[in-house]
């Protein structure tokens, strides 16, 4: 089941435009039909695929006896057959170019599947599937991901106790009881064996027994399914059990499918926006983006040194939700996702990128970078923007994601810093001269200069900063003077060494 307004969305990329639409976006759609017959009546559905209709009118007519919402028909030159029309059908127009075969899997993957899919609605039949096997099993069922995360889990309660109390709620596994399961080979038998295992009662952990199988596509590990139950499953409750997990690998798998699709849509929409494209407004719209200023977000994710790992489970995580219901739009562009989240406030920002971090396992690390608000035509700018702040969030990863408009003056200094190290900065000059006397000397020529521009020349002010008194300022500045030119009375001579100060400043 999906949204009309989410069907507009993806299929706007392959060449298919709403022409006509009495009916409201919100409208959920559940079937999707061709035009045939059957038992001297039409087949009905909520979305007609009007293949071979010679005319708007007839594909109308088999909308309306097919009792559909939406009808899909090959487009026309001519705007004004969309006028006039009273049978309260939405109406959208596919390309030539475009393949019905192609179209109709796109299609019927979004309508069917998209209640199954993490970037559609949530695996909702996966519930329905753990109610089925607790009645067939005669325990309490739970269904969780290779990280040990709730998926589903049956109304059920027979056989229930703490331990599985504390993973819904939590909606993962505690640590405390994924280390004890650990203990007990749970991790080590998943891994190598698709038969189901028991393990017994633990009071200390809250566990009155399980039996746990492993759902396994092919040789992938897609996560397990755990009964809770007193003492050992036998049959035929052991065999409906692993038949179950592998029920329940043929729904991860399609929702995995429906939700690669609909994340490599808005990838390449995301894309488009963030690389300049010409059709800004048309991308931005089928995005479900709101008209207004909006922030672009870079983020990187690490589990130690593997990154690899820890941006592929946060771009998951960033994509993870009904479309419509999602405040931004991710795409993942190299080693970095990118977001694009409307709204003006960085606050706003921020609180996305917490809820981000909250939604990985806690030894993953995340760095993120905030752009200043843009239009939609300035996001290539505001891209470059959030990849600077990224940068800068990495060199003090313990502070809070940086945005550019009130970061921009570090960044400057941050790209001076980098011309410095790169050997682009005087070698002969008054400040390098004075850096090579305090090393050799034990002085402390440099950071009286520095106290002193920063002071804008008040020697009492700058030896507030030093905590020194202002005469000792003086003098030192009298000795600097003999070492070195400093022309300080020169304004562009004062300026320049407090840039080149900047830059060679590392705090």
């Amino acid at each position: 089941m999906v949204t009309l307004d989410r069907l507009v969305n993806v299929l706007g990329s392959y060449g298919v435009r709403l022409r006509f639409c009495p009916i409201p976006r919100t409208r959920e759609l559940g079937s999707v039909v061709i035009h045939e017959t059957a038992d001297g009546g039409a087949v009905t559905g909520d979305v007609l695929l009007a293949v071979g209709a010679r005319s708007v009118d007839e594909a109308l007519r088999w909308a309306v006896a097919a009792r559909a919402a939406v009808v899909l028909l090959r487009d026309g030159d001519d705007d004004t057959v969309f006028k006039g029309m009273v049978e309260g059908v939405a109406v959208m127009t596919v390309d030539v170019s475009v393949s019905w075969s192609e179209l109709s899997a796109v299609v019927y993957g979004l309508v069917l599947e998209g209640r199954e899919t993490e970037s559609g609605r949530g695996p909702t039949d996966l519930f329905a599937l753990a109610d089925s096997l607790a009645e067939t099993t005669g325990g309490a069922v739970t269904i969780e991901d290779p990280l040990s995360r709730v998926l589903a889990y049956s109304m059920m309660q027979q056989n229930a106790d703490a331990a599985r109390v504390a993973t819904i709620m939590e909606r993962q596994a505690p640590e405390r009881l994924r280390e004890f399961f650990e203990s007990r080979g749970v991790s080590a038998h998943l891994a190598t064996s698709d038969e189901p295992l028991f393990v017994g009662p633990d009071v200390e952990h809250g566990v009155t027994g399980r039996m746990v199988v492993a759902v396994r596509s092919g040789r992938e590990l897609m996560g397990s399914l755990w009964v809770a139950c007193r003492k050992p499953l036998v049959e035929p409750e052991r065999s409906a059990m692993a038949d179950g997990a592998r029920t329940v690998a043929l729904h991860l798998l399609r929702s995995r499918a429906s939700a690669d699709l609909e994340r490599q849509v808005e990838t390449e929409l995301v894309l488009r926006l963030l690389d300049g494209s010409p059709d800004a407004a048309a991308s931005a719209s089928r995005l479900g983006l709101p008209h207004g200023r909006m922030r672009v977000i870079a983020v990187q994710a690490s589990v130690g040194s593997d990154r690899d790992a820890g941006l592929l489970l946060a771009f998951e995580r960033a994509t993870t939700g009904f479309g419509w219901s999602r405040p931004g739009r991710s795409a993942l562009a190299g080693n970095t996702v990118y977001t694009l989240l409307p709204g003006e406030e960085a606050m706003a920002a921020r609180r996305w990128v917490g809820g981000l971090r909250a939604a990985l396992p806690d030894r993953f690390s995340v760095l993120a970078g905030i752009s200043k608000a843009a239009e939609t035509t300035d996001l290539p700018a505001a891209r470059l923007e959030a990849d600077e702040c990224l940068a800068l969030h990495e060199i003090r990863p313990s502070n809070a994601p940086p945005a550019y408009d009130e970061s921009w003056d570090e960044i400057l200094l941050q790209r001076l810093r980098t011309a410095a190290r790169s050997g682009r900065t005087p070698d002969r000059g008054p400040v390098d001269e004075l850096r090579r006397h305090d090393a050799a000397h034990s002085t402390d020529y440099v950071s009286t200069l520095r106290a002193w521009l920063e002071a804008l020349g008040d020697p009492a002010a700058a030896a507030s900063r030093l905590g020194v008194h202002e005469n000792t300022v003086r003098y030192r500045l009298r000795k600097m003077g003999e070492i070195t030119d400093l022309q300080l009375s020169d304004a562009r001579k004062r300026l320049a060494m407090m840039i080149e100060l900047a830059a060679i400043d590392t705090d």
